[in-house]
This record gives structure tokens, C-alpha cells and sequence, in this order.
């Protein structure tokens, strides 16, 4: 079900493409993130589990409930911003190379624990057949784009741009990864749709000019945090398909 509709909200020109976030609109970020985000703040401690919860915490994950602050670097950032949370608390007793070591827990995490929301790659196959051109980008690498989205057959298949933070794009909010989208694709950015959990995805879609920013409730952020910064909300990735195309 459409969850709502912001009132200034104005399309103008028919949507060709849809820029689709990964962590929390395609995949389950509690499922998924949750696991990994303890294993990469006890990693950052040196095992000291005390020490991991304190990080867990100054990157935005509750420690006990496991509830991600929307936005926080956990939620939203990179592997490069979480090391510098976790290097701002730890200073001389950072361990060497720690953003590389995020970086290389997040994407062998991802192959390990990655969850896709309810009809995923149901919608994505609908999505396509209409004649609709996909993508993701995405502030994890695009290692981890690919481990993550790869443990699941036929999801990669779907996607004609693929975008980590370290694909020469820049990351979100920035809108690099969104020009390069509507550059590879030859759409117009007025004819494509962003489609995240964050206020950083729709802001991303805002800055490249994209016609319609589509907030997803069921992730990180709560209706109220993403009204503002949306066209629409979406309860789940299945509305999709009769909002973008029309078709029940």
C-alpha cells in the first residue's frame, strides 16, 4: 500500500529509470546489518567487548536492542566515516588500517548474512518486464554490493549501473552515483525515480534532479523522517509496481 503522498509532490515527465538504495530497501537492514555491525565494532575493540559496545554506540547501533539511529554512520555512512567514529573514540589504540578492515568485514559479512526483503526480486522482475531500466548505488563498496546482492540468485541480473562509494562517484548525499546512473543509461534524471530508506537517498535524488523520490518506511528511517525529503512513501518494495507502472 502507498503509505502517503507529499503535497508538492509534481511529475511532469513519464519514469524510465529507478535508482534503488541496497541496505534497508532491498536488503533487510536488521537481518542483514545487525550481525555485522557487532562483528566490525568488536573487531575495531581487539575482542574487548565492552570496549565494542561503547563503539556500537558512537556509530549509532543500541547495543542491547540492536536499533540503528536513522542517518547514524552505521545506517547511512561509509566503511571510511565509521572508522572515523570508531578512530575519534580509540585514538592511539586504533588498530592499523582499520577503514580497509571495515571495508573488508562489511563485504564478507554481507556474503555471509544478507537478507532480502519480502518480494524483492519479485518486484525487481516486475519492474524489468515493464520495461523499466534499474540500478543501485550505494555507499557500501561495490565489493560489497556484489557480495551482498550476489548471495541471492538472479538479483544482479536486474541491474544495468552498479555504485559503491568507491566507484569514482563520490558518496551520498552527493549526487554522483545518480548523475552516473542517468548518464550510463542515456535517461533523463526528470525520468528516473530514487527509491531508499535515508534521507541521504533522496536528498542524493534531489541534488541530481531525479523526478520522483521514493521513501521506504520499512528500513532505518520512520515515515516522519523521510516525509519531508519524498514525493511518496512506500510501506514496502511491492508497492512499487503500481506506483511506477500502473499495473496491480
Amino acid at each position: 500500500m502507498i503509505a502517503g503522498q507529499h503535497p508538492t509532490a509534481v511529475r511532469t515527465s513519464p519514469i524510465r529509470g529507478v535508482l534503488f538504495d541496497k541496505d534497508g530497501t532491498l536488503l533487510d537492514y536488521a537481518r542483514t546489518w545487525t550481525p555485522i555491525n557487532r562483528e566490525v565494532a568488536l573487531l575495531a575493540a581487539r575482542g574487548d567487548a565492552q570496549l565494542a559496545e561503547t563503539l556500537l554506540s558512537l556509530g549509532g547501533q543500541d547495543p542491547l536492542t540492536g536499533h540503528v539511529e536513522p542517518g547514524s554512520p552505521l545506517a547511512a555512512g561509509t566503511h571510511h566515516e565509521v572508522a572515523e567514529i570508531f578512530t575519534a573514540h580509540l585514538g592511539a589504540a586504533t588498530p592499523p588500517s582499520l577503514a580497509f578492515a571495515i571495508q573488508h568485514a562489511f563485504e564478507t559479512g554481507g556474503a555471509r548474512h544478507a537478507v532480502l526483503v519480502d518480494d524483492a526480486l519479485t518486484t525487481l522482475a516486475r519492474l524489468s518486464a515493464a520495461g523499466l531500466i534499474l540500478g543501485v548505488a550505494s555507499n557500501d563498496t561495490a565489493g560489497g554490493i556484489a557480495a551482498s546482492l550476489g548471495r541471492h540468485p538472479g538479483v544482479l541480473g536486474h541491474f544495468r549501473f552498479l555504485a559503491g562509494c568507491d566507484s569514482g562517484h563520490g558518496a551520498k548525499p552527493e549526487p554522483g552515483m545518480a548523475l552516473a546512473f542517468a548518464a550510463a543509461t542515456g535517461i533523463d534524471p526528470a525520468s528516473i525515480a530514487i527509491v531508499g530508506d535515508a534521507v541521504h537517498d533522496l536528498e542524493m535524488g534531489r541534488r541530481a534532479g531525479y523526478g520522483l523520490r521514493v521513501g521506504v518506511t520499512g528500513g532505518t528511517s520512520p515515515a516522519a523522517a523521510l516525509a519531508p525529503h519524498a514525493d511518496m512513501l512506500v510501506d514496502c518494495l511491492a508497492d512499487l509496481v503500481r506506483l511506477l507502472t500502473g499495473r496491480s
